[in-house]
């Protein structure tokens, strides 16, 4: 029975091995089959194996039908992208621990509790699925309860909300000013996202067929929505300037990629531009959202129900939901036109009534010498 090479395998180490076989012989075993056989089994292990990524793409690929939309997809991706793939991309779904999940969880479990939520659960799904495909045999190092509920820090409910950090109403005319004449895709795209407060995604994936300049209307299929129910956009009227620059036969995406025009540009591209952009380093894009809403509550005379259906959000209460059908789409072109004024600093028509009104002066009452005189008597 050989015992690897010599180059392998010294002397000292090899009268070890051959010591042990000889007690395995007088125990009445056969070392070679014995170790033919663990090579069988190991062998059989890694063809029936899968890397965490590749498990993840098989998960991601079978459900992805049964979700709301493409978008949520694409946030699967991506979170199992920035956060899991780091550590466990080319870990053996079989192999995947405890600790590496706590390596994953652990640098964003407070400062980013609900995207870690997020991560874990999908972390969790993943692992259940290569457990029913026979992947892994030991539990599911994912679980929250009974496992790594004990090991993390407990979160309340004020810290687990995450706010986009969001530049204020103020200081967006300026941004405008500055970018509006950069003809690159990162600022049209970037500047579209601000006047029409869509999400990152649906501006991004934005295509001319739901465009219609002529009724100036961006129509937004429930597919690409997070609520999986059809958008209407008003486009103000530097939106459709902005849009009729672009040269539509070029390709079918309103911001295609710099050298791919059958792409997309990435859901990252409006960031790095604006994180280049002097003192916007803190802000994210989602973050105009808030802008434009905290602008419509303290500066503009719009019904909440206007301003909410401006930025697709669902109504709080189910029964107000239940009854609303309207999407106030003849009010919201009213909104978005006095928002794209507001941002490209067009005065409106009260204020500049106020600025060109003539001042009164003041003018002060005197009282006559007979009026004086009568009184006195």
């Amino acid at each position: 029975m050989g015992l690897g090479s010599l180059k392998d395998v010294s002397l000292s180490e090899a009268r070890e091995l051959a010591s042990e076989c000889r007690k395995k012989v007088a125990g009445g075993l056969n070392p070679r089959e014995e170790r033919d056989k663990h090579k069988s089994e190991k062998l059989a292990a890694k063809a029936n194996s899968i890397t965490f990524e590749k498990a993840a793409e098989q998960y991601i690929e079978t459900h992805k039908a049964s979700w709301r939309s493409a978008i949520h997809a694409r946030q699967w991706e991506n979170t199992l992208k920035a956060y899991a793939y780091p550590t466990i991309a080319n870990v053996p779904c079989a192999d995947v621990s405890k600790t590496q999940v706590l390596a994953i969880l652990t640098p964003i479990w407070t400062e980013k509790h609900e995207t870690a939520t997020r991560v874990r659960g999908r972390i969790e799904k993943i692992l259940d699925w290569a457990i029913a495909k026979g992947y892994r045999k030991e539990a599911n190092a994912a679980v929250l309860k009974g496992n790594l509920q004990s090991l993390l820090p407990a979160i309340n409910k004020r810290q687990r909300v995450e706010h986009h950090n969001a530049m204020h109403y103020d200081d967006v005319p300026a941004l405008i000013a500055a970018i509006k004449d950069d003809p690159s895709v990162s600022a049209r795209a970037l500047m579209h996202c601000i006047l029409t407060a869509t999400r990152t995604t649906e501006t991004t994936d934005a295509s001319w067929s739901e465009i219609d300049l002529t009724k100036k209307a961006w129509i937004i299929p429930k597919t690409r929505m997070k609520r999986g129910i059809e958008h209407r956009v008003p486009l103000a009227t530097q939106a459709c300037k902005m849009l009729s620059l672009v040269d539509k036969n070029k390709s079918d995406w309103l911001f295609h990629g710099a050298t791919k025009t059958t792409k997309p540009i990435s859901n990252m591209t409006m960031i790095k531009y604006l994180q280049r952009k002097d003192g916007c380093k803190a802000f994210t894009v989602h973050g105009f959202r808030s802008s434009f809403r905290d602008w419509a509550a303290e500066k503009g005379n719009f019904r909440r129900e206007v301003c909410e259906q401006a930025l697709a959000h669902a109504l709080k209460d189910q029964t107000e939901a239940a009854y609303q059908r309207a999407d106030y789409f003849e009010k919201r072109v009213e909104l978005m036109q006095a928002w794209a004024d507001y941002c490209f600093g067009v005065a409106t028509a009260a204020e500049t009534e106020s600025k060109t009104a003539p001042k009164k002066t003041a003018t002060k009452k005197t009282t006559s010498k007979k009026t004086v005189t009568k009184m006195s008597k």
